[in-house]
């Protein structure tokens, strides 16, 4: 268990996060504050670092993170939300793309999973608490092995862009409900094309969702009976919401950047499966 208390707020609805765009304004919240200290990194404008701690907040306010609790990632790498979760007594099953497959793709090392070694370089928990807790698969996103099913909740931070295509990406959103109970809550985030709802990037390594996209899977999501937070497409209203950081990507601020030529920032999305 960390060594931190908090109280878990499910009944506070008013500050909920939603499926919505990274904005300025999260980075000054006590939850923002709250996860960076459970990740032992400073808060900094970086959409890297929300997202980690958008699907950490996003689970907890959803009465996920707690003793007993069943988990899946997916594309984990080595982001510490295994090792934390685990700390708070879930089981967790880390889940990634072959290292040599992830090679062939142009990541390197620190983005790649090679088991259990890869998730604790922080001493996040124990060692002891891990070998417990937390397991590793190898996993091919497109193709969701059947057995990987009876999960309370499942997340991943930006990786269903890389699946080939927007099509795939989008079909991830719907395959991976399959790996949860009824009820389980899924938090995925990905990049998101806030300069154009028309022209994009895909069938690409790493594909750019549009609104267009999002509005699409989301309706269809509802029409199958699953739940959909309320959807927030504001890019923020504070000064380094108005900062792009340009390619090669050096800038101190970075919650929008460029992407050949789009302006891109994170999206995430909460889904809970039908009951």
């Amino acid at each position: 268990m960390s060594d931190r208390v908090w109280t878990n707020p499910l009944s506070q609805d008013a500050g909920r996060r939603r499926t919505e765009l990274c904005k300025a304004q999260d980075f000054h919240q006590d939850w923002y504050h709250r996860w960076c200290a459970e990740m032992k990194e400073t808060p900094r404008f970086h959409r890297k670092q929300w997202e980690y701690a958008y699907n950490m907040q996003a689970l907890w306010e959803r009465g996920c993170i707690r003793e007993g609790s069943r988990g899946l990632v997916f594309a984990v790498g080595t982001e510490p939300g295994p090792s934390i979760f685990a700390g708070y007594g879930c089981q967790i099953l880390a889940t990634d793309i072959m290292p040599e497959r992830g090679k062939e793709k142009g990541w390197d090392n620190g983005q790649l999973c090679f088991g259990l070694e890869s998730l604790n370089a922080r001493q996040l928990c124990s060692d002891k608490i891990l070998q417990e807790k937390v397991s590793y698969r190898p996993l091919d996103m497109n193709q969701i092995p059947d057995d990987i099913t009876g999960f309370d909740f499942n997340w991943s931070s930006c990786s269903f862009e890389h699946l080939g295509s927007i099509e795939k990406g989008l079909a991830f959103l719907k395959n991976q409900l399959k790996t949860l109970k009824p009820g389980g809550w899924a938090v995925h985030t990905t990049e998101y094309n806030i300069s154009s709802n028309q022209a994009t990037q895909d069938l690409n390594e790493t594909v750019i969702f549009r609104q267009r996209d999002i509005v699409q899977v989301v309706g269809e999501l509802r029409a199958e009976g699953h739940y959909v937070e309320e959807t927030d497409f504001s890019i923020g209203g504070m000064p380094e919401d108005f900062q792009v950081d340009l390619t090669p990507h050096q800038q101190e601020i970075h919650v929008k950047l460029q992407v050949g030529p789009f302006v891109v920032t994170s999206l995430g999305l909460i889904i809970r499966k039908k009951q």
